[in-house]
């Protein structure tokens, strides 16, 4: 892999990441389209430490807020009642499906999860289904009234990200709509549940290059995820500003019709 290619891989995942139009489609897209080598599930798993690192910095100060109260809820009854004790809960409950998941279809996630037929039909179908969440959706609820149910049922959303395509944050932004959160609420809650998804797979992703698994270069690699990171963390402000005056009826169009083009160009030959 190019430098060139790395930075542009990089880039992507930065902007793909927090925006509900999925990372990992776009990694597996944008490739096919240029004419690249697909970099694999494992490129893409460990490019999202760079994205990691800035939804952890964004929100750094709410993360010590919450690990500190919900330490010391652990000691004092009190309280657990609070919400940044609350939310140290909902980020455990929400991580679990998708590590369970992930553990269970990892071969089928590295491989035939990356067919470019799926993806584009699986853009469609949950840009489609975010439309529909962005139509009914109540958008009154803040983050202070988001209870364990809601956390379980954003947590099974966040595991369907595991298909590319999807969207982590399209999938837990669209559950968040359709259980009556504000944009604004349903994406910074999305942000927050998605640290340890994120430090799990990019994780799992390191530890099988450096065990030899994958011939990726370490260089290429480490471009990538520092461009990630920078354009990851512009994203993020982007986005809570953004959903905050507007819908996400962009972003449903921008789905469907990538996902159309996807599914005409590969029933075409023209990508692979």
């Amino acid at each position: 892999m190019s430098w060139f290619e790395a930075i542009v891989l990089g880039i992507t995942q930065g902007l793909t990441e927090f925006l509900p139009i999925s990372s990992t489609g776009h990694l597996r897209i944008v490739p096919a389209f240029a004419g690249w080598e697909d970099p694999g599930a494992l490129f893409t798993a460990v490019i999202q430490l760079g994205t990691m690192l800035a939804v952890v910095i964004y929100f750094w100060r709410d993360l010590i807020r919450i690990t500190g109260v919900w330490l010391r809820s652990l000691r004092r009854p009190e309280l657990r009642g609070e919400l940044d004790a609350r939310m140290g809960w909902y980020i455990i409950l929400a991580t679990i499906p998708i590590g369970v998941f992930g553990l269970a279809f990892n071969d089928q996630i590295e491989n035939g999860a990356r067919n470019l037929y799926l993806i584009g039909v699986v853009l469609i179908v949950l840009g489609l289904i975010l439309m529909v969440a962005e139509k009914v959706g109540r958008k009154t609820r803040g983050l202070e009234e988001v209870t364990r149910t809601d956390a379980i049922w954003v947590g099974l959303a966040q595991a369907m990200a595991l298909v590319p395509g999807t969207s982590r944050s399209g999938a837990t932004i669209t559950a968040g709509l359709f259980l009556g959160m504000e944009r604004e609420a349903a994406a910074r809650f999305s942000f927050l549940l998605s640290i340890p998804a994120i430090v799990l797979s990019g994780l799992y992703g390191l530890t099988e290059l450096i065990s030899g698994e994958d011939d990726v270069a370490f260089g290429a690699l480490a471009i990538a995820t520092i461009a990630a990171f920078v354009v990851g963390y512009v994203s993020i402000a982007f986005l809570l500003r953004y959903l905050a005056r507007h819908s996400t009826y962009i972003f449903v169009v921008y789905r469907v019709v990538l996902g159309a083009v996807v599914l005409i160009l590969t029933a075409t030959g023209t990508i692979s």
